[in-house]
């Protein structure tokens, strides 16, 4: 069990890697591409059919920007999302011609996650316990926990799935290091480990962490797409005309983060009753738990910020950013470079 276990996770990690060159070649090609609308501009300007468009060109050098209602006699202007005309006057979608690869993208997403719950389940197995017992299992957990979410929010908005690049891509950043630099043979729970409170606790933090890899996912795009939105130049600003609007992606992670703090704030709680069962303090300012309530008070911090109408949503979304940050530094730096009662990472 345990090899098929390891089999399973180069699974998910080459499933991720698909979709994520999927995600790809939609983020790139397809109707919200930057591709697609150079190549429906070149289009428009072009002659067709012995007529030129370029005077119909509702972006073109003749005036600004009109409406459809504005330009009657403009098929192209009145259908700039449906379909282009070729230059030798057959139609061409560039939404459809790529929607193979957003498709082909979701369903790679599945097949990995299907991998990975398998490589949690047979790792489990394999040690006779819930396989939460070192920061290898628990980084594997909550990249679980992240995909799934990923997963739900893309098939309730199906208007963000090239975002998927970017999940994809933090997915296999982060199980790559679980494999590479934090695998550990099976072996039983030390003592402090052996409790019923693992399963309350660490299910808890595992999936409030997964839901906050999402919303640092789309935090950070709206940090992008807002500093294109206000005009600056030079990456990763580049990027954003690809994303989604600003006024999109901001209300999406706020919605993520409301979600995951009450649960990080239930798995601070359920840790803190824990330590009064095993070691007779509900509090001690252990590394762990230090880092913890500093993750707490950062995510607290950003849903007031949030609240509060004189604070500017670019200056909650840093917040949020320096959320993820925090706990990243409680997942691998307190495990690795801290000596605490929460050091079981088990790497050595």
């Amino acid at each position: 069990m345990s090899a098929l276990s390891d089999q399973l996770l180069v699974v998910a990690i080459l499933a991720y890697l698909v979709s994520m060159l999927c995600y790809a070649v939609e983020y790139a090609f397809g109707a919200r591409g930057a591709v697609a609308r150079a190549a429906t501009r070149e289009l428009v300007g072009a002659r067709v059919g012995g007529v030129d468009t370029a005077s119909t060109d509702p972006d073109g050098p003749d005036g600004p920007d009109r409406s459809p209602a504005t330009a009657p006699h403009s098929s192209l202007a009145t259908a700039p999302h449906s379909t282009a005309i070729s230059p030798r006057g057959t139609a061409a979608s560039p939404r459809g011609t790529v929607a193979w690869a957003g498709r082909a993208a979701v369903g790679a997403t599945v097949l990995g996650a299907l991998a990975h719950l398998g490589c949690l389940v047979t790792r489990g197995l394999a040690a006779h316990r819930m396989p939460w017992g070192n920061m290898y299992e628990f980084v594997l957990t909550v990249t679980f926990v992240g995909v799934v979410a990923w997963l739900v929010l893309v098939a309730r908005r199906p208007a963000v799935r090239h975002l998927g690049l970017y999940v994809a891509l933090v997915l296999m950043t982060l199980l790559g290091v679980a494999g590479l630099v934090l695998y550990t043979d099976v072996a039983p729970l030390v003592p402090a480990l052996d409790s019923y409170w693992l399963v309350i606790h660490v299910s808890a933090a595992a999936l409030a962490s997964g839901i906050f890899l999402v919303g640092f996912v789309t935090a950070a795009m709206y940090l992008v797409r807002a500093g294109y939105e206000q005009g600056r130049a030079g990456f990763p600003y580049s990027l954003g005309h690809r994303l989604p609007t600003a006024g999109a992606l901001e209300p999406l992670t706020f919605r993520l983060h409301t979600l995951a703090f009450p649960v990080w704030t239930f798995a601070v709680a359920a840790g803190a009753i824990w330590a009064e069962a095993a070691w007779g303090r509900y509090w001690g300012w252990d590394p762990k738990e230090t880092w913890a309530f500093i993750s707490w008070v950062v995510y607290a911090g950003y849903l007031h910020a949030r609240a509060t109408p004189s604070v500017r949503r670019s200056t909650a979304t840093w917040i949020a950013v320096l959320g993820w940050l925090t706990m990243l530094m409680n997942l691998f730096g307190v495990n690795l470079f801290f000596e605490g009662l929460h050091s079981y990472a088990g790497v050595e």
